[in-house]
C-alpha cells in the first residue's frame, strides 16, 4: 500500500476522515471538510457532483486511487469518496499528494 493510502488510514482511525457519499457530502455542506478525495474511478455523476459543491464551497478536490483502493485503506468497502475533517491533517495529506504527482 502506497504512502498516502497509509496516511489515510492514519486519519481514519484518528477521527480526521468521513467516508461515503452522504457524509462528504455533509462534511462540505456543513463547512467541515477541509479537502475531499474521489477515485479515479468513481462515476461521472459522483464526480460532477462532487466537482460542482467543492467549487460552490470552496474546498479543495483531489482525484486520486481506486474506489477499492480508498475502502481498503479506511478499512470499509469499496468508497468513491472521503473528505478530510481536520485542517492540518488535510493540509499535510496535501503536501504529499502535491509531491508524488
Amino acid at each position: 500500500m502506497d504512502k498516502i493510502l497509509s496516511f489515510l488510514g492514519l486519519g481514519k482511525r484518528a477521527g480526521y476522515v468521513v467516508t461515503g457519499e452522504t457524509a462528504v457530502e455533509n462534511a462540505v455542506r456543513a463547512g467541515k471538510a477541509h479537502l475531499v478525495v474521489i477515485s479515479g474511478d468513481a462515476s461521472g455523476n459522483t464526480t460532477k457532483k462532487f466537482t460542482d459543491k467543492c467549487a460552490y464551497y470552496h474546498v479543495p478536490l483531489r482525484v486520486y486511487a481506486t474506489k477499492a483502493e480508498l475502502g481498503a485503506c479506511t478499512g470499509a468497502e469499496a468508497r468513491s469518496c472521503l473528505a478530510v475533517t481536520d485542517r492540518q491533517f488535510a493540509d499535510a495529506l496535501s503536501k504529499r499528494m502535491e509531491q508524488e504527482a
